[in-house]
């Protein structure tokens, strides 16, 4: 063997050394990333409080926590499942976008309303708000920290 291949198997080896160490670097960073992120509690956006419920599910008093978009209707495929002869199976959606919630009637029968007006499209949410869907009454609340 001549010196020039030498050379080449050196670089080569050491090409390789170099990068097996970057790709041991980021799976080193994934996991410390993954593992932070498995120790961070569940940051909670918002809650619905049961306002009134005749039927009794969602129970009236009981808290349900809200993710940053929160499907609310009949069927059990929902977020938020509303027990009401008066609720569409997809009534509303609930959205947190920026440092706003915003409810979204979709197309159901007997309309969403907030503060006993009507939803026509998107509506903005304040925290203390009442949404009614059908007969059930939920307000929404800020998380206490």
């Amino acid at each position: 063997m001549d010196g020039f291949t030498v050379t080449i198997w050196v670089v080569r080896i050491l090409f390789l050394l170099l990068l097996y160490l970057f790709l041991f670097g980021i799976a080193r960073a994934l996991l410390r990333d993954l593992r932070a992120a498995a120790r961070e509690p569940t940051l909670e956006l918002g809650r619905l409080v049961v306002v009134a419920s005749p039927a009794g599910e969602p129970a009236p008093g009981s808290t349900l926590p809200l993710d940053a978009i929160t499907t609310l209707g009949r069927d059990v495929n929902n977020a938020v499942v509303v027990d009401d002869e008066f609720v569409s199976t997809e009534h509303a959606v609930l959205t947190f976008r920026g440092r706003t919630w915003y409810v979204e009637d979709l197309n159901s029968t007997n309309g969403t309303f907030v503060n006993g007006s009507p939803v026509d499209g998107v509506a903005p949410l304040g925290y203390g708000d009442e949404i009614q869907l059908g007969q059930v009454r939920l307000r929404l609340e800020r998380v206490r920290r």
